[in-house]
Parts: C-alpha cells; sequence; structure tokens
C-alpha cells in the first residue's frame, strides 16, 4: 500500500492468520459431490499459523526475520508480499514492494535463458527498453553468458536460480522481502549476494531478510525478531537474537541427551558457544585463517575445547585439534590461528566441542548455526585446494581471554 508517513516502510499491526484443514479426503467426483451434503458433519482443524504478531520497521532498515521451520516465518512473508490476507489485523507498506520469496516463477522451461529474462522482466514491470539497458547486466551476474540462447529446461537449477536472482536484483524498489536466496548457487555467486546485500545497506533500501543463517543475521540486520509457534519470542539486536535462535535450536523437544543428562549443543550448563572469524572472512592462499571460539560455563568444571576444521566443498577433514580451558565459570575466549600455506579455493567450516576434562564426556558442541566460516579464494584459473598432507597441517592457540 502506497502513501506517505515519517519514518516507518512496514507497520505490522496485530496479524494473526489462520488456515483451515478439512480431514475429509475427496479422492472421486463421487466423494466430492456428498462431502458438499455433509459439509455440517465434516472435520475441520484450525491452524493457528501466527497469532497477534506486531512490529514497525523503519525506513532503510536491514530487519531479520528467524524462526525454525514451521514457525510461521513464510506466512508472515507472504501476508507482506500481499500473496496472503491476513485473518485479523492490518499491514501497511509504504513505497514499492518486491518479494524475492519465489525465485524463477513464471519462467517457462521451453523458453531461452535470454527471452526468459525478457519475460521476467516484464513480469516486474519493466519495459522492453528497459530490459535492452539491463540485460548486459544481468548476464554478466548471473554468469551465464554462454548459455543465454539454450532452454531453460537445459539449465541446471543452480543455474535457474542465478538467472532468476540477477534479474531480480535490478527491480526497482522500496521495500525488499528476501527468503534464504544466500542459499542459492556456489561459493562465488553467494559471495555476490553478499556483496548485492551490502550495497543495499549503503542506499538505504529497507530489506526484509529470512535466513536460518546466524551469522549473516549479524553480519547484514541492523535488527532482529525471532518467531516460535506463530508468536514473536525475541526482539532486539542481531547478536542477541541469533544467540536466542540458536539456543532454541539445541534444546528442542526432540534433541538427544547426553550421557551427562544435559542437551546437546547449547544448554543451561553452557548457554552460549560459538566459533567465529576475528580475521577477515575470505583470505588468499597463505594468509592466516584466525578465529575465536567463545563459551560460556555455569560452573567450574575442568572442561577441555576442541576443534576441526572441514572443506564443505569436499567434505574432508582438515584438522583437529585441543586445549585445556580454564577451571573458571563465566565467558571466555579462546583464539586460535591457522596458516594456510598449502590450502587453496576451498570453503572450511570451524566446529568446537566442550569435553570434561578426565572424563571425555561431551557436554556442548556447535553446529552450522554457531560454527565459523572462512572461504580460501585462490581465483578460478587455480588449482583445487592441496589436501593430500593434511596430517602436517597444524596451527597454534593464542590464549585465553576473559569477555
Amino acid at each position: 500500500m502506497d502513501g506517505a508517513t515519517n519514518d516507518i516502510a512496514v507497520s505490522v499491526k496485530n496479524v494473526a492468520k489462520d488456515f483451515l484443514l478439512p480431514h475429509e479426503k475427496n479422492n472421486s467426483i463421487k466423494s466430492s459431490i456428498v462431502n458438499v451434503f455433509k459439509r455440517k458433519d465434516r472435520r475441520i482443524e484450525v491452524q493457528h499459523a501466527l497469532k497477534d504478531i506486531s512490529f514497525d520497521i523503519k525506513k532503510g532498515e536491514f530487519f531479520g526475520i528467524v524462526g525454525r521451520n514451521g514457525s510461521g516465518k513464510s506466512t508472515l512473508l507472504k501476508i507482506l508480499s500481499e500473496i496472503y490476507q491476513p485473518t485479523k489485523g492490518s499491514v501497511r507498506t509504504y513505497g514499492k514492494v518486491v518479494p524475492f520469496i519465489e525465485l524463477g516463477v513464471g519462467f517457462n522451461p521451453e523458453l531461452t535463458g535470454r527471452e526468459n529474462v525478457y519475460l521476467n522482466g516484464a513480469m516486474l514491470g519493466f519495459s522492453k527498453k528497459q530490459i535492452d539497458v539491463m540485460y548486459n547486466d544481468i548476464v554478466e551476474f548471473a554468469e551465464l553468458e554462454e548459455f543465454m540462447d539454450q532452454k531453460l529446461k537445459n539449465y541446471s537449477s543452480g543455474m535457474q536460480v542465478r538467472l532468476a536472482f540477477s534479474v531480480a536484483t535490478q527491480a526497482k524498489a522500496e521495500v525488499l522481502i528476501i527468503d534464504e536466496v544466500l542459499a542459492v548457487g556456489d561459493a562465488a555467486f553467494q559471495r555476490k549476494c553478499y556483496e548485492y546485500f551490502k550495497s543495499l545497506r549503503e542506499t538505504n533500501i529497507t530489506t526484509i531478510f529470512v535466513t536460518h543463517d546466524m551469522s549473516a543475521v549479524e553480519d547484514f540486520c541492523t535488527r532482529a525478531i525471532m518467531i516460535r509457534d506463530g508468536n514473536i519470542v525475541a526482539s532486539g539486536t542481531p547478536k542477541d537474537v541469533a544467540n536466542e535462535y540458536t539456543r532454541a535450536n539445541f534444546v528442542a523437544k526432540n534433541e538427544q541427551k547426553d550421557e551427562t543428562g544435559y542437551e546437546l549443543g547449547l544448554n543451561d550448563r553452557v548457554p552460549y558457544f560459538k566459533v567465529k572469524p576475528s580475521g577477515k572472512k575470505t583470505i588468499m592462499p597463505g594468509e592466516d585463517m584466525v578465529f575465536d571460539i567463545e563459551y560460556e560455563i555455569k560452573d567450574d568444571t575442568p572442561v577441555n575445547v576442541k576443534i576441526s576444521i572441514r572443506d564443505t566443498i569436499r567434505g574432508v577433514d582438515i584438522l583437529q585439534n585441543g586445549a585445556k580451558a580454564l577451571h573458571k565459570a563465566g565467558r571466555n575466549r579462546l583464539s586460535y590461528t591457522f596458516p594456510t600455506a598449502e590450502l587453496n579455493n576451498m570453503e572450511l567450516i570451524v566446529s568446537a566441542v566442550l569435553d570434561e576434562e578426565g572424563t571425555n564426556k561431551r557436554i556442548a558442541h556447535t553446529n552450522d548455526n554457531n560454527s565459523g566460516r572462512v572461504i580460501i579464494d585462490a581465483g578460478d584459473t587455480a588449482n583445487l585446494g592441496i589436501i593430500n598432507r593434511g596430517h602436517e597441517l597444524h596451527g597454534y592457540w593464542n590464549g585465553w581471554h576473559d569477555i
């Protein structure tokens, strides 16, 4: 809805969304007709996807929305995009809204990539002359110059999404709604996505960003909320919301417990545990990869911190190492430096575990949401990562610091 207001770009007031789920199945024309006359007796379950959601987004904010699958995030996005209407409440948006929710909707597999650019551009409101001007930029961003005259049905799924994302980046909008598009393409194309998101912040375009990547929330968002069971359960700084999401992810009801009786992952005993790069996230071969392991423990049990470094592209373990932590309750940080002279063109993930000293009982661990990622980029012409001497690779601990 267009209009003028002070500094608010999106205003959501007391929004609820219910879905009616009938339990009868109509497997034939006969059963469909019979069920019409049995409507009063039909068993219908009401699913409350959203329950009294309220928040405002200021103009120029990069606003994060997080939550586990089934929490109501996608329903909220579709309401913001005017795909769904709320059962109760209201949503007001000020300026043109462009949703990056279903990338490639409207693409025709029987048409070429070139023809689909013009088709999709027209759906975004561009004239043919406007698409003519932006066509080369679209193709260059998607890195599909050699494939534009092939039919889309011959593209891989990754190529299709790259093309759709590239077209969508040309949309002129006051409010962008982005749903998990960081997952598209390979590592190199994902870096392009990151650069595009940085440009959104620099140009003060209001952005609503839904993701399961808590590192991206902390990197890009200025504010965030967390949704669970259709309610907002956390709101505030990206770091606080990311920490709450990570904790909730590990203490879910179906999470298994280890021998200590504590939940695996984050728990009451270890409410905070994270690995994050303290240096650059993209480095050249030979540069040191530096990262911090931060944890909080509620008691003074002696623990060991153990780390592992894995190349996610090839699924190969690069290093496993460990160190004794301080016998001290509270929050602490341990730094580690890992030289990369023998590695190139890799995406490395650094994960960690906390074990009780002496018993080796695991009391906490990280996963993809709170592990550190670093890309070693030697360029397109470099050889693949040299990993055949992995047993000789080593790094060094830099000491402990109180937080």
